[in-house]
């Protein structure tokens, strides 16, 4: 999944009591935003495999430091440290450190067997990316079901947190339709380090358009 992974950031930015929107962006997507960091510095590892599954190439080999259950609960761990450090707000840091760990309880649903508990077997994964007419509208659903109910709970700032909401909703469309519809390899290969970069580009412009939402939008 990919914007999928947003909802759970939409739902718990309706509380008073959350990190903003931008940050829980970030924590949204914190456990692959170190693995592409960890890929550009070749600590994890990806190569892409024709037809790993019929949605993408990816043959996440090697992650046990993100993608493990355990490694996930760690950077939920750190996150939730890092809101109390600035917000001075324990609540705070647990919803942000839920929303982290969120991530690996959504990949479990649509990755092939390639996650851990603890980065070694046993592989887990339900592996919904080999069905797309189940996990494409699965992730539709997260994704704009969870900004619907941000949007429903929030209200508008002047004319901007009017348009807000369209604008990242139509950025997250269409880098999740660059996803799908990136053609699969023709032969096995090792991810280059552009891989990590592109990754780390895409989190960060959503990231900053739902920082943007969040100065514009305030709780109804």
């Amino acid at each position: 999944m990919f914007i999928g992974h947003y909802a759970p950031a939409f739902v718990a930015a309706t509380s008073p009591k959350s990190p903003r929107l931008g940050a829980l962006f970030v924590a949204a997507q914190l456990v692959d935003i170190a693995f592409f960091s960890f890929l550009i510095l070749d600590v994890e590892h990806l190569r892409f495999v024709p037809h790993a599954t019929a949605m993408n190439a990816m043959d996440l080999y090697d992650m046990p430091w993100t993608h493990s259950l355990a490694g996930a609960i760690s950077w939920g761990v750190l996150f939730a440290l890092a809101v109390k450090a600035m917000r001075g707000s324990w609540t705070a840091g647990a919803i942000g450190g839920a929303v982290v760990v969120s991530h690996w309880l959504i990949d479990l649903l649509v990755h092939r067997p390639d996650l851990t508990l603890a980065g070694r077997p046993p592989a887990l994964g339900l592996g919904l990316w080999n069905h797309p007419w189940v996990e494409i509208p699965l992730e539709l659903a997260f994704a704009f079901g969870g900004l619907w109910f941000f949007v429903s709970r929030t209200r508008a700032i002047g004319a901007a947190g009017r348009w807000s909401p369209l604008a990242l909703a139509v950025a997250m469309a269409a880098l999740q339709a660059v996803n799908w519809l990136t053609p699969q390899p023709d032969a096995i290969a090792p991810a280059p380090p552009a891989t990590g970069w592109l990754g780390l580009f895409a989190y960060a412009v959503l990231a900053v358009l739902a920082w943007w939402v969040a100065r514009t939008r305030r709780l109804a």
